[in-house]
């Protein structure tokens, strides 16, 4: 499941850009004249409606006849708005999603090669066009990537006696409690539906721990991972946490730190821009490797979202729709999404754009650099889909009085039955 990013170099050095969430919105869905399509996007915060409707705006304007219609999703409803889509079979004809690899199975989506020309295809960086492979054959197009490091208040930390960012967890306990004993919240932890399982794979696989064995098998309910549930269940009982992290979202507690009332947290590259300088741009805060079980090692994980295009019929729509995504893709669209946002770039060309302004390069640095050696969730695997769902309604559970091996258990009885 480990990926390596030898070809960061260069068009990552400072491939920049950002995420949250919010309420979607959406337009009528699109046409059967095969020249207008149906685009849903997943909603990363208040800037997406208006970087999409601009963009569609532009790509209207220089292709007389062409239309896309949009439809903007929250990430809290989008796992529930795909699985209708599919059920009833009114997939889009284009798709943002953080998924891809169960539609490529079930013949759903088109091979990248037909909807991306072969500069788009050979501008993507190596790492995220493999990971975005089914079976050997790419049918995702990578959109956006972010890295998880960890965030801490250096304010709060100086007013608790803490002199640096935990690097064991049992400093990460430690320090929460002085923190708690300060009058902030410790360590923010959350577990809620919104994307639980990132926060859940960052403290496994610093414990040993993941989704997988050696082999590649699914070994959700090894002890690794029941020990590492075990731990974030007594930070949740000391109450050196935000109360119940079963039901917080992972927005809660990144606005919670912007506004100064956590003392530290599994942060992300697009905090920045999404939730700290919104709220105070001279937060004193600091970014640290994310703490590991013992302090030996400290893995990043990686995170890729993908764009994909649905089959359609006959096949009438894929020339409108490879007519848009090659829009996207030029250079200044990509790069104008990434920075508006706050993410890293996927492509050689958006982060060439990005790397001429060197204003952030201090920031940025470590995220790029930690994806070097970061890993991923096992999107290409048809079965994660199954399991990214039952991980975000059940691990929570865990933490608030639930059993952690009989948690794990259940999940791993889903990741395989859907092998």
């Amino acid at each position: 499941m480990k990926r390596h990013l030898a070809c960061l170099a260069g068009g990552l050095s400072l491939a920049l850009a950002l995420t949250g969430c919010g309420k979607g919105s959406s337009s009528d869905s699109g046409g059967s004249d095969g020249r207008t399509i149906r685009f849903v996007a997943a909603k990363y915060d208040d800037d997406t409606q208006a970087y999409w409707t601009a963009l569609i705006k532009d790509f209207e304007s220089a292709n007389p006849g062409y239309r896309v219609n949009l439809e903007v999703v929250d990430w809290e409803q989008m796992d529930s708005k795909v699985k209708t889509y599919v059920q009833t079979k009114q997939e889009p004809d284009i798709l943002n999603y953080n998924k891809f690899s169960d539609f490529a199975r079930d013949g759903l989506v088109h091979k990248a090669q037909d909807v991306v020309s072969p500069k788009v295809l050979t501008d993507f960086l190596p790492l995220f066009r493999q990971k975005a492979q089914y079976e050997g054959t790419q049918y995702g197009l990578p959109f956006i990537s972010s890295a998880r490091l960890f965030f801490y208040n250096k304010d709060i930390f100086a007013k608790a006696g803490i002199d640096r960012p935990p690097s064991t967890w049992a400093e990460v306990e430690a320090a929460a409690k002085k923190i708690k004993q300060a009058g902030y919240i410790g360590l923010g932890l959350p577990l809620g539906p919104e994307e639980a399982q990132a926060e859940f794979q960052i403290w496994a696989m610093n414990n040993g721990g993941g989704w997988t064995d050696a082999s590649g098998k699914w070994a959700i309910d090894q002890q690794a991972n029941v020990d590492t549930l075990t731990y974030l269940r007594k930070l949740t009982k000391d109450k050196v946490t935000q109360p119940n992290p079963e039901t917080t979202n992972r927005k809660d507690v990144f606005n919670q730190f912007a506004q100064g009332r956590i003392g530290m947290l599994n942060g992300a590259v697009f905090m920045r821009k999404g939730f700290i300088d919104p709220v105070d741009e001279k937060l004193n805060y600091g970014v640290a490797p994310l703490p590991s079980k013992d302090g030996s090692t400290h893995k990043t994980l990686g995170v890729q979202d993908y764009l994909v295009a649905f089959k359609k019929g006959d096949g009438s729509n894929k020339a409108a729709v490879k007519k848009f995504l090659d829009f996207f893709y030029q250079k200044e669209n990509a790069a104008e999404f990434v920075s508006t946002e706050g993410f890293l770039s996927v492509t050689k060309s958006a982060g060439e754009v990005l790397s001429s302004d060197s204003r952030d390069a201090a920031y940025y640095k470590p995220f790029v650099d930690a994806l070097s050696d970061a890993e991923f969730a096992p999107t290409d695997d048809p079965a994660w889909a199954a399991v990214d769902g039952a991980v975000k309604q059940r691990i929570g559970t865990a933490v608030a009085g639930g059993d952690p091996a009989k948690v794990l258990g259940e999940i791993q009885k889903t990741a395989q039955k859907g092998d």
